[in-house]
């Protein structure tokens, strides 16, 4: 099983797409091993041009990059890039397809154990989020809550954290995804810590001129956050801990008056 979240983030050049994913995997007699969750669709020419989490039988997900990247390429612009609308219509080429076939599995008496997460952020800085369930219907997420989150974490914890802690562009979101994934895995033994499987896609400008960016989180960062996630935590404890001594009144006046000094 797995937990997948992807986040829309505003960032100085337009808006931008976070994944990050466990990768532990689970074989249906209890073995756990290593695998990828997360798939960039990148072009031919090098042009990068969405990203791809998935949950699931994991011959379906390995399936759904597939259809996934094949049409978001088959969609892009005469630029070599894709763009919000392109998407969109991608995004309604991948429905058919994946109906068909789960349509088909269904009439054989199979029932497909399947999710995907797709985003997208084109050269005018514009993001595209969008989830795909079971039925193969995908609903847009990039307005309205603004991030996407499957696989069995998103039951054991996954969903409660993130509404807990808040979903908040002004905030540290690759932190934030981070500690999720690392709380829920202390409680959903299908679900693996946190290890840097983590995806950015943004706009950058080089030379005055502006590209679309992917790339994985670097090493120096995981160990960052992985340092950060267990002293957050412990002032968790602590927080609860102190508003049962002092009570919540007072926490809160000491919580104003530090956040108007930062």
């Amino acid at each position: 099983m797995t937990l997948v979240i992807a986040l829309k983030c505003p960032i100085s050049t337009g808006e931008s797409i976070l994944m990050v994913s466990d990768t532990r995997a689970t074989t249906s007699v209890g073995i756990m091993y290593e695998a990828r969750k997360i798939h960039a669709i990148i072009s031919e020419d090098g042009k990068n041009l969405g990203i791809v989490g998935g949950a699931g039988d994991s011959a379906l997900v390995k399936w759904g990059f597939e259809v996934a990247d094949q049409i978001i390429k088959a969609h892009a612009s005469d630029d070599g890039l894709i763009y919000f609308d392109e998407v969109r219509d991608a995004v309604r080429r991948m429905e058919d397809v994946f109906m068909s076939r789960f349509h088909e599995l269904r009439g054989r008496g199979l029932d497909p154990s399947f999710q995907l997460i797709l985003g997208s952020v084109d050269l005018d800085g514009r993001a595209s989020l969008y989830q795909f369930d079971n039925r193969g219907l995908a609903e847009p997420l990039h307005d309205d809550p603004g991030y996407a989150i499957i696989g069995s974490g998103m039951i054991t914890g996954g969903i409660l954290l993130l509404r807990l802690l808040g979903y908040r562009p002004d905030i540290d979101l690759g932190m934030l995804t981070a500690f999720i994934l690392d709380m829920v895995s202390e409680v959903d033994p299908s679900v693996g810590p946190f290890v840097g499987e983590s995806y950015l896609m943004r706009i950058e400008k080089r030379d005055d001129e502006k590209y679309v960016a992917l790339g994985p989180l670097k090493a120096e960062a995981l160990r960052e956050y992985k340092e950060k996630i267990s002293k957050r935590r412990e002032l968790i404890r602590e927080l609860w801990k102190l508003c049962d001594e002092i009570g919540e009144e007072e926490i809160e006046k000491k919580l104003k008056v530090a956040l108007e000094k930062a």
